[in-house]
């Protein structure tokens, strides 16, 4: 027992002199605590409503009325014709679009049933179904106050929903994952390889080596970086079959053009993964750095799992940052929606700025250290 205790003062006093690693120890996990516990959240909340007003009388404002008082619901715009549904859910600014038809209101002055039509966006199955169900029930009980207010005893309801579902009408949660899996296995796969290549060199003793050596700083580090750039692409070719051959996860989009926008999102992923090996004395620390304060706050506020609408405004900001939302919404309009750079062009822009600035960076502080 003395000589355990002996060996465990002496692991104490060896964590307490690597500041760094006490700081991931300590300090990450209860950051991440805080971030996970406000954005962690599968409720559905301040869902963005489409509303088609083609009859413009009063029980038909009555229904916009009602989704905008809702809590659940955001209306994200009012609108008079239907050819603008596909628009409004293809760039994700609506959930859902219900279609008030020419009509409506004559119809329920007169008892008649109506019928509401209910498109939503199933590209996120879990979300789908439930904001659906919402909808839904917002209207029902909406019927059941209209035929109060007639002193009406029927039991049919006065109006009728007919749900659609685009882009994946069975509702299959699979169809939504698994493209979000690809682009989280490139971030984890290549960020950890390139985080940890510079420092593996320290760590062995050849970096003094290549110092030495006729190679630039630059060609170093392109040397470096361009081995995990073709790993990521042969990864991507891969996953990216296995998903269309084995899971039959349906590829509307361009393949070339899902190829293009990964080849710029692993200019993110390995330029973060150098800047970490430059903030990293050792592999051990480079790997625990990426995990801690990168990757796992990424797939936490990213979209992968939670919808960002039901975070709170301070951390949807913060997701602005993280450049695995904007791919996640490429890789699934690619996949589940067949849009084109003409739809999601701010996502690509802004994934290309984010990937040319951490790489910038990176290099500039690749090159202090290598000097």
């Amino acid at each position: 027992m003395r000589r355990t205790r002996f060996l465990i003062w002496k692991e104490m006093i060896e964590l307490s002199r690597d500041p760094r690693l006490l700081f991931i120890v300590i300090v990450a996990p209860i950051l991440q605590l805080f971030l996970l516990a406000y954005a962690a959240s599968t409720d559905i909340r301040e869902v963005p409503v489409l509303i088609v007003d083609a009859d413009r009388s009063a029980p038909s404002r009555d229904v916009v009325a009602r989704f905008a008082a809702a809590p659940t619901f955001t209306i994200a715009a009012v609108v008079s014709s239907p050819n603008q549904i596909d628009e409004y859910l293809d760039d994700g600014r609506a959930w859902l679009a219900v279609t008030i038809p020419r009509g409506f209101g004559d119809g329920i002055h007169g008892a008649s049933p109506q019928t509401i039509q209910i498109v939503a966006d199933g590209s996120d199955a879990n979300s789908a179904g439930v904001a659906v169900g919402y909808a839904s029930n917002l209207l029902a009980q909406y019927s059941v106050r209209l035929l109060s207010r007639q002193g009406s005893a029927r039991s049919t309801p006065l109006i009728d929903p007919r749900i659609r579902v685009w882009f994946n009408p069975q509702l299959e949660s699979r169809h939504f994952m698994i493209p979000g899996v690809i682009a989280l296995l490139l971030l984890v796969v290549t960020t950890n390889l390139s985080s940890m290549g510079i420092v593996r060199e320290k760590e062995i003793g050849t970096l003094e080596q290549l110092n030495v050596t006729p190679l630039s700083r630059s060609e170093l580090i392109v040397g470096k970086l361009l081995p995990y750039a073709l790993i990521g692409m042969v990864e991507v070719g891969l996953v990216v079959s296995v998903a269309i051959f084995w899971f039959e996860i349906p590829m509307r989009g361009s393949v070339l053009l899902l190829l293009a926008m990964s080849a710029v999102y692993l200019l993110t992923t390995l330029g973060l993964g150098l800047f970490v090996s430059t903030i990293s004395a050792t592999q051990q620390q480079a790997m625990m750095t990426a995990t801690f304060f990168f990757l796992i706050p990424m797939v936490f506020l990213s979209g992968f799992v939670f919808p960002i609408e039901n975070m709170p405004v301070a951390i949807q900001w913060l997701t602005y940052v993280i450049p695995l939302r904007y791919f996640l919404v490429i890789v699934r309009g690619i996949f589940l929606k067949g849009v084109g750079l003409e739809t999601f062009w701010p996502e690509a822009l802004a994934l290309a700025g984010w990937g040319a600035a951490i790489l910038a960076l990176a290099i500039v502080r690749s090159s202090k250290r290598l000097a």
